[in-house]
């Protein structure tokens, strides 16, 4: 498998032809796992007890917490914390689009991954939330509720009064008893023994994979402009 990794401060993003893309850290990466295979296999995670899919080799994916075609020719796994703020804007103004352009038309299909960070008090509770309402078919509405109100839940720490705000009463219940049950805790803990195994340094990064075998992680913020320009020579 090539992992090609590209920084989202790097202008370069926006180029003509994959064959330009700058390969950075990959070397480093091979040399870690070549000196300590016991380390690296002590680290793959074990799956959980869930209905989970596997999708051009992308292991362990939750469907309720996916969007697009499974037959997309891009998956897109993409790694956020709800209480991240360059999250909340790579939701707000990159996914978003990239979900209307892209996974609606089958072109990629886009998986979201937990990666609550020990440094934010609510986002794993957010996360938690976030989950039991992706189970009841109300992903996109709890998710954009939590991250357009980010500013607001995390003084507050209201994450179940944001949730309930976008959800009928009927809902909510659903939703609180799945929290209260514990019961999709262990796909939260599992997306992010996923993430540190890639490994994952920052939130958010997204990590594209092609039917070829070959991986791009985008780390950090980046523009739908940026995000366009590489979709669609991956996507051809």
């Amino acid at each position: 498998m090539i992992r090609r990794y590209l920084l989202a401060s790097v202008a370069s993003l926006a180029l003509a032809g994959l064959g330009s893309l700058t390969v950075m850290g990959a070397p480093a990466a091979q040399k870690a796992a070549k000196s300590s295979p016991s380390a690296s296999a002590s680290k793959k995670p074990a799956a959980p007890a869930q209905s989970l899919i596997t999708v051009d080799g992308v292991k362990d994916i939750d469907p309720d917490k996916a969007v697009g075609s499974k037959n997309a020719p891009v998956v897109m796994e993409v790694f956020t914390d709800f209480q991240c703020p360059a999250c909340k804007q790579l939701y707000t103004t990159t996914l978003q689009r990239v979900t209307d352009n892209y996974a609606d038309s089958g072109k990629i299909y886009i998986v979201h991954r937990d990666f609550p960070l020990p440094m934010h008090a609510y986002s794993r509770v957010a996360a938690s939330y976030a989950r039991a309402a992706c189970h009841i078919g109300k992903c996109e509405a709890v998710e954009s509720a939590l991250f357009q109100n980010q500013e607001k839940w995390e003084v507050s720490g209201d994450v179940k009064g944001t949730v309930a705000g976008v959800l009928t009463p009927a809902e909510m219940k659903k939703v609180q008893a799945l929290v209260d049950s514990g019961s999709l805790e262990p796909l939260i803990d599992h997306d992010k023994q996923i993430g540190q195994a890639i490994p994952i340094t920052q939130t958010p990064t997204s990590v594209l994979h092609t039917k070829d075998g070959q991986t791009y992680p985008v780390v950090g913020f980046v523009s739908y402009d940026v995000l366009k320009t590489l979709l669609d020579q991956l996507v051809k």
